[in-house]
Parts: C-alpha cells; sequence; structure tokens
C-alpha cells in the first residue's frame, strides 16, 4: 500500500470519528438541555444564572455555546424555567423573558454573542 493510499484511510478515519463525535456531542448537550431539575441557587453564590426554557427557540439558539462554555469555566447554573418549581425565580429576580443571564448586577436578556460573552467571561 502506498504512503497515499494510507494517509487518505487515516485521514478518512479520523473525519469519521470526528463527525461521530461532534453528532454524539450534539446530541448530547440536546438531552441536557431538555432536564428539568430543581435548581436551589443558595448552593451557587458567584455562578452565572442562565435562566432558559427547553421549548424557546432563542434559548436553543445559544444552549451550545454556554454549556461547552461551562464544560471549562464551571460558572454557569442552569434553571430550566419550565420546571414548575423553578418559577418562583421569576419574582425574585424579576425575569420579563427568556434567555437571561444575570451575573452580580449583570443582566442579559437576548442571544448577541458578545453581550452573552461579557457576562459568562468568555
Amino acid at each position: 500500500m502506498t504512503l497515499i493510499k494510507r494517509v487518505g484511510k487515516a485521514l478518512a478515519v479520523i473525519v469519521v470519528v470526528l463527525a461521530v463525535s461532534g453528532f454524539a456531542g450534539h446530541q448530547y448537550v440536546n438531552h441536557v438541555e431538555k432536564q428539568r431539575p430543581v435548581v436551589t441557587l443558595a448552593k451557587h453564590p458567584e455562578k452565572v444564572l442562565f435562566f432558559y426554557r427547553d421549548d424557546c427557540p432563542d434559548c436553543q439558539s445559544i444552549f451550545h455555546q454556554i454549556y461547552w462554555h461551562n464544560v471549562i469555566s464551571h460558572n454557569v447554573v442552569f434553571i430550566n424555567m419550565n420546571q414548575s418549581q423553578n418559577r418562583h425565580y421569576i419574582q425574585q429576580y424579576q425575569l420579563t423573558s427568556v434567555p437571561t443571564l444575570i451575573h452580580g448586577n449583570q443582566r442579559y436578556v437576548g442571544t448577541k454573542q458578545s453581550h452573552i460573552k461579557r457576562i459568562v467571561g468568555d
């Protein structure tokens, strides 16, 4: 077998592995997004609070970015507002819509990447 064929096969294997890994990672993050745990914020002082709904298209559009940021930095708490026991945060944090990011006295409602990066610390 020539060097070119071996390199070609190796590259093909790498591409397939990367594609399968990317798909599996994407599916996993979608699974995490749909979870509805009850969140106790007293356990998470100093973290970025990410209020979202798993059926919200705007929330879905930024969820992956925030999730992967959190994999590295571990500074985000995900609060799915479709969990009825999390809804008391609406009054506590004066939430008017989702997605909402809160960190200290900073607050951002929306999907603009530059504002999200400013809040989460990218």
